[in-house]
């Protein structure tokens, strides 16, 4: 049966593969023959059931492209006093049975159908769901400017740090600037610091282009990020922002 207030019913997924991106974070790829297809940006929940009968459930942001795929894709990041982030990042392997829902989502999510400029800012792993558009922009062969300023606290926290650099050296490719609130390693170019004010205005769109943006990552940070933008004068409207508190497993 549906559960109350989603009309998605649990589904059984299988894990393909699993990817270790930072020494704090993989990539999950399930199985799902009854998944109905997702948007980019959308996001799935996950279902752990101990043997005592008692369950956690959590929301983790989609980073596979968007699509009708039976593999669907999402990347966790460790949290330490977490109920199910250490569970699928310690214990889960290839071949094994969990339970999700989804997609689940319409508010935060592009199509590659528009031609708007695309303004992608992310917080730590705040970039998965916009990992989502990317990788849905390369597929669906989009050339309107994208950009992603991506801030991370180390070089060695970067998400998909290879497949980014591929992404912005290719031709249309999405222009990418990193910035590292912590330390930065020799020879660092990106920037260093919060994203604040002043690196908004060097590096988004500019608001006379009415670009889309999507903003993702904890709480403070999209809410800063968000004033910031309206200052610069960017249309409310046009700002989309998904957030995660810092105790929970969400992407």
């Amino acid at each position: 049966m549906p559960e109350p207030g989603t009309g998605l019913p649990w589904l059984i997924a299988t894990v393909s593969d699993l990817r270790s991106e930072t020494a704090t974070a993989k990539t999950i790829l399930f199985n799902v023959p009854d998944w109905p297809g997702h948007l980019a940006g959308q996001h799935l929940d996950i279902r752990l059931t101990a043997e005592d009968g008692y369950v956690a459930q959590r929301s983790f942001s989609l980073a596979s492209p968007a699509g009708n795929s039976p593999t669907v894709e999402i990347t966790v990041q460790y949290v330490r006093d977490g109920e199910v982030s250490p569970f699928l990042l310690e214990e889960l392997r290839v071949g094994d049975q969990i339970e999700l829902r989804g997609p689940i989502g319409g508010y935060f999510v592009w199509s590659p159908a528009s031609r708007r400029p695309l303004m992608l800012i992310a917080g730590g792993s705040g970039v998965v769901p916009l990992m989502s558009i990317l990788r849905t922009r390369r597929i669906a062969g989009n050339d309107a400017e994208a950009r992603l300023l991506y801030s991370s606290r180390s070089v060695d926290q970067i998400l998909y740090a290879r497949e980014l650099d591929q992404m912005s050296a290719a031709p249309g490719g999405p222009a990418i600037v990193h910035t590292l609130t912590r330390t930065t390693p020799p020879g660092w170019t990106g920037e260093h610091g919060r994203v604040e004010r002043d690196m908004l205005a060097r590096h988004a769109i500019d608001a006379r282009e009415e670009p889309d943006i999507f903003v993702c990552g904890p709480t403070p940070f999209v809410e800063s990020v968000a004033d910031h933008l309206l200052s610069l004068g960017h249309a409310e409207p046009r700002i989309r922002t998904e957030r995660f508190g810092p105790t929970g497993d969400a992407a």
